[in-house]
């Protein structure tokens, strides 16, 4: 039920969240075309400084975990601006690092503090009217990919005319930005939760202890991510050799092509409407496993690269959506930034899982090895799914 205190989900407050959520999620991902040439600055190898990747999403999945749950208890306006200010030191630490140690720190502190856009989430999930709960989490859902996808591009393009480190002044630059449009248009909402961190935090583990469907949506999001994750770590170094010989613009020109399955994506909340949940995360599965099809046959040409992308990031967003309106759905908990909590945790801890994996993968097997790491984890999240969903009997939802 929606809360009558909270102020209406206009359309502008609704696009200014979907926007700062593209912008803010896009800090934890402008190092990935970037690692060749941060790589050649400081002189290591490809697999040490993919741990750059891993450290913040590492760090993204801590920050998840420690600050994501003060959304229920904390007045959120005053969270998240008081969070953007760390975000905003973070960037400029990254921009004037002088070792690969400074790196590793700055990107870990991006990713535990970038955790705003799921403040958002279940903001406007709480917002919206049941009818609408959906359409609305897709909305803000295509942001934030889009922001992932096109930070990659901005970040390529960036790293090939002005060097890697161009991209954390402007990134911290836009978190400026952010943080004045928010100051002046984001209405504060009571929390929901009293009591202390201690029992907060005791709480977010007893709803992943007691909530079944949490657990499996949780499990099918971090199967997910972290076959989407191997692939756009690795494509960089896959690129750069033969047949491509692809410099950092080129392969961050992929997140264009990519955000036509996140668009696409966008209407699978309306779709909930006349398809069953459960239906279109089976679809959503499937779809990321065929992209691995295309990823492996047709990984050394331009074509089957295009097309495996497009049909990852379609799957993955398709899931995802479908995946937060089901425990959305559990409106009775009344704890909305927890159960974010528990699946984001597991959604960025399964990404840095599949971040690791791929980085091993494409040291000890190249490209063959990455399409291995990522197909098993489509169907380790297919498995799973398929064995548990008629025991949450979620056709009918």
């Amino acid at each position: 039920m929606q809360n009558q205190s909270n102020p209406v989900l206009t359309k502008p407050l609704l696009w200014l969240m979907t926007i700062a959520t593209g912008l803010i999620v896009a800090n934890l991902y402008y190092n990935q075309p970037l690692l060749h040439l941060i790589a050649q600055d400081f002189g290591v190898s490809e697999l040490k400084i993919s741990k750059i990747a891993v450290l913040t999403q590492v760090g993204y999945a801590f920050g998840l975990l420690f600050i994501l749950p003060l959304g229920d208890m904390l007045l959120r306006k005053r969270l998240i601006l008081f969070d953007l200010i760390f975000i905003i030191a973070a960037m400029l630490g990254m921009a004037y690092a002088s070792s690969i140690e400074g790196l590793f720190v700055m990107s870990f502190i991006i990713g535990f503090t970038s955790v705003i856009p799921q403040l958002f989430v279940p903001m406007a999930a709480e917002l919206a009217t049941p009818e609408k709960r959906s359409s609305t989490i897709g909305l803000v859902m295509s942001g934030l990919l889009i922001g992932i996808l096109l930070s990659r591009v901005i970040s390529g393009f960036m790293g090939d005319l002005f060097g890697w480190r161009s991209m954390y002044f402007i990134g911290g630059g836009l978190m400026v930005i952010i943080w004045i449009a928010l100051f002046f248009m984001l209405p504060e909402m009571r929390p929901t939760f009293k009591g202390s961190y201690g029992s907060l935090m005791k709480s977010v583990w007893n709803l992943a202890k007691t909530q079944p469907v949490l657990r499996l949506a949780s499990f099918r999001g971090a199967m997910g991510f972290a076959s989407m994750s191997a692939v756009f770590t690795t494509l960089v170094f896959h690129m750069e050799e033969a047949p491509f010989h692809a410099s950092a613009s080129v392969v961050g020109s992929f997140g264009l092509i990519g955000a036509v399955g996140a668009l696409a994506a966008a209407f699978v909340g309306k779709m909930n409407a006349y398809i069953p949940r459960n239906r279109l995360i089976t679809y959503g599965l499937g779809i990321i496993i065929s992209s691995w099809a295309f990823l492996y046959f047709g990984g050394y040409t331009y074509g089957g690269l295009i097309i495996g992308i497009i049909l990852i990031d379609l799957g993955l967003q398709a899931m995802h959506i479908m995946n937060q309106s089901d425990f959305f759905a559990l409106t009775h908990l009344n704890a909305n930034s927890r159960l974010n909590t528990v699946y984001m945790v597991s959604y960025f801890v399964g990404g840095s899982v599949g971040t690791l994996a791929a980085g091993y993968a494409w040291d000890y097997a190249q490209w063959p090895g990455v399409c291995a790491v990522g197909f098993t984890f489509c169907i380790l999240g297919l498995t799973a799914h398929l064995l548990f969903k008629k025991d949450l009997k979620l056709e009918t939802v």
